[in-house]
């Protein structure tokens, strides 16, 4: 071979493997924006570093289609998290089980994993045409039998999730119902903040799981099932009662699923019973707001506030009947200030309709 045509390979060679790295380097995924700015490979503890590593879901990842021994459940009342919608899959090991509970969380088998995705749809008036998936935290029970919180961001491609440890803020914006462009700073908790609203008797706990929320119909199989019912079937769900034992909470946003106290009962629970319960972070408040409490006064009846601050309003009780605007619980609710807001964390906005439910509730009163 001639030194001309030697060299002439050679370049050709280079030429070669510098148009594949080029390449390559254009196919990496971009990090979504998040501030304090995380990279996606910045893994401070020794966790899968990605969502599809779990092998949850199957084919596109973004298209969320559960695999083998994923299983979907929707619960009848969503804790509002500023209109994101959310997507629920419970992973169970081959072999592994819930256990039913009337009032309290399913138990769970260690290895057993409760999957939450945020998301919003592109145009609320067209949910399925399109969607931008935010974040997927985790539940994990572990061998010990605690729970482990952890929580994946997703890329802007939408083609996988990266762990986040220490949360932040990212810009999101979608269409409302009415055709109004909205846009928000989305709150994404750190691990700190997630364990304080999981926190029951100074352990993590699993918040949406229990009977009263999961006894509804979804689709199984291309056919409508009761949620409890078909986990039963599949024998992954034991001590399952019969169906007039089985507690079914009302849907806040739909009238013919109860009455109008056991709709604002039901929106109080998902929304606030994670603390103001007898074991809860916000247990020295007095106010016991689970679906099941029937003592008016810790309901917030004339419940004048306990180390509330500003955040009484300078009002004197929880609940007023029939003055919603005399009501610290409204004041509250109705509030974006960090000192005064209640939740204290996971929202940015008011959940406008939400309000309206529980004024019309304390003007029943």
């Amino acid at each position: 071979m001639s030194a001309l045509n030697y060299l002439l390979q050679l370049f050709l060679l280079l030429i070669f493997f510098g148009c594949q790295s080029t390449e390559n380097k254009n196919t990496v995924p971009t990090a979504r924006k998040v501030v304090p700015k995380i990279s996606l490979t910045n893994n401070v503890s020794k966790e899968i570093p990605k969502l599809s590593d779990y092998s949850f879901f199957k084919g596109k990842l973004s298209d969320l289609i559960p695999s083998e021994d994923v299983y979907m459940y929707e619960l009848n009342n969503s804790l509002f998290s500023d209109y994101s919608f959310k997507k629920r899959f419970i992973y169970l090991p081959e072999g592994k089980k819930m256990t039913y509970r009337e009032k309290g969380v399913l138990s769970f088998d260690p290895g057993s994993i409760i999957i939450k995705n945020f998301y919003y749809p592109n145009d609320f008036r067209n949910p399925e045409a399109g969607k931008e998936i935010i974040e997927t935290r985790l539940l994990i029970k572990e061998k010990n039998y605690n729970w482990k919180t952890l929580s994946y961001v997703w890329n802007e491609e939408q083609t996988d999730a990266y762990l986040n440890i220490v949360g932040g803020e990212t810009q999101v914006s979608w269409t409302d119902h009415k055709g109004k462009k909205q846009n928000l700073n989305y709150i994404i908790p750190n691990q700190t903040q997630c364990k304080s609203c999981h926190m029951l008797d100074k352990k993590i706990t699993p918040i949406g799981p229990i009977a009263g929320q999961l006894n509804r119909k979804n689709i199984y199989d291309d056919m409508i099932h009761n949620q409890l019912e078909y986990f039963s079937e599949k024998k992954i769900l034991l001590g399952l009662p019969k169906e007039d034992a089985r507690p079914k909470f009302a849907i806040w946003d739909e009238e013919s699923s109860g009455s109008l106290e056991d709709r604002a009962k039901a929106y109080l629970h998902i929304n606030c019973a994670h603390c103001h319960n007898d074991l809860g972070p916000a247990k020295n408040s007095g106010l016991n707001l689970t679906y099941y409490e029937t003592n008016q006064r810790k309901r917030g009846i004339y419940k004048p506030p306990i180390a509330a601050g500003k955040g009484s309003g300078n009002l004197k009780f929880s609940i007023v009947p029939n003055e919603p605007e005399k009501s610290i619980m409204i004041y509250r609710y109705n509030n974006v200030d960090p000192g005064i807001m209640m939740p204290e964390i996971g929202r940015k906005s008011i959940h406008k309709e939400g309000v309206a439910l529980l004024e019309e509730y304390i003007k029943s009163l």
